[in-house]
């Protein structure tokens, strides 16, 4: 893409930003008026919706793709989940489920990839942290396994350190499902849209380009800090980092399955419908980096009916 291509809107909520409000208005329209029917609708090879009734099976069901994934692992050939923290929900009713099924995840050598971490200073936060994204995985999960039945820590990878050795991983050991939630500016992990500046001025990186992106430290758009300052730090901006560490996705790709989990709570009605509308139709725009699993051969959808709403105005 270059300036010789007109430009695209402005952001409307960072004018020096991506994100899905530069995209043609007719997809917005067609997103805001899919109801639960026809967003069940979307469904077809290789994108497959389902719809829970409860809290309860959505995150129970959420929780088995960690026990089904690390059930196909073993010595001689090594295997595991790349999960994410949001929805943190499924986090304890892994190690429930562990515990009760007496799963010796060490001895089938599973293994585990946390998706992203905060950056601060130019360095991964610590595990003191507290928005640390490893301290929450080890506190939610690991650490309430029976010590007998946890994986090895070397099995356990986070992008805190060498990210080039992290990316490796992905060819070392079979990632069977690379779990996620969907953010209010539509990314996977921290896959955000880019800023507009340089080459990406007036059109954002192209679908081919932003898929060759591996493992790294990136900037965060302003809405998805926003967001993270509601989910997790009680309103609180200033105290949320500005950069992250995050699986790219190069390393998505070499995911036999992605599975993306909306309970409603970070991302609202509109952006639900949204991102299944352009993957289910083949629309992939780096400005909506969810919509770039259009190419994926394996991407699943999961939504708790109650959290799916309605894209209409009312005033509160």
């Amino acid at each position: 893409m270059n300036g010789d291509l007109p430009s695209r809107p402005v952001s409307k909520v960072a004018p020096g930003w991506w994100d899905y409000t530069t995209v043609d208005p007719a997809i917005l329209t067609d997103a805001a008026a899919l109801t639960e029917r026809t967003l069940k609708g979307l469904s077809r090879p290789g994108f497959t919706i389902h719809f829970y009734d409860s809290l309860e099976d959505f995150y129970l069901a959420e929780a088995l793709e960690y026990i089904a994934a690390w059930r196909e692992s073993s010595p001689d050939r090594p295997a595991g989940i790349c999960g994410p923290i949001g929805p943190t929900e499924q986090l304890p009713l892994v190690a429930r489920l562990v515990n009760s099924l007496e799963l010796n995840l060490g001895k089938l050598e599973a293994h585990f990839w946390g998706m992203d971490e905060w950056v601060e200073e130019g360095r991964p936060v610590a595990t003191d942290h507290p928005f640390s994204f490893a301290r929450a995985d080890m506190e939610l999960c690991f650490n309430r396994i029976d010590r007998r039945l946890r994986p090895r820590m070397q099995n356990i990878h986070f992008p805190t350190g060498d990210l080039d050795a992290y990316s490796k991983t992905f060819d070392e050991f079979r990632c069977v499902v690379m779990q996620g939630g969907q953010g209010e500016v539509k990314h996977w992990a921290f896959n955000d849209p880019p800023q507009r500046v340089g080459k990406w001025k007036h059109q954002p990186p192209s679908p081919e380009e932003y898929r060759k992106l591996r493992t790294r430290v990136v900037d965060l758009h302003p809405m998805t800090v926003i967001q993270n300052a509601r989910t997790s730090g009680g309103g609180q901006v200033s105290r949320v980092p500005i950069q992250a560490c995050t699986v790219g996705p190069v390393e998505t790709w070499k995911a036999e399955r992605v599975s993306i989990w909306q309970a409603g709570c970070h991302d609202n009605p509109f952006g639900q419908r949204l991102t299944a509308l352009m993957i289910s139709q083949r629309i992939a725009d780096a400005a909506v980096p969810m919509s770039l699993l259009a190419d994926h051969p394996d991407v699943h959808f999961h939504y708790y009916r109650g959290g799916i709403g309605s894209v209409a105005a009312a005033m509160h």
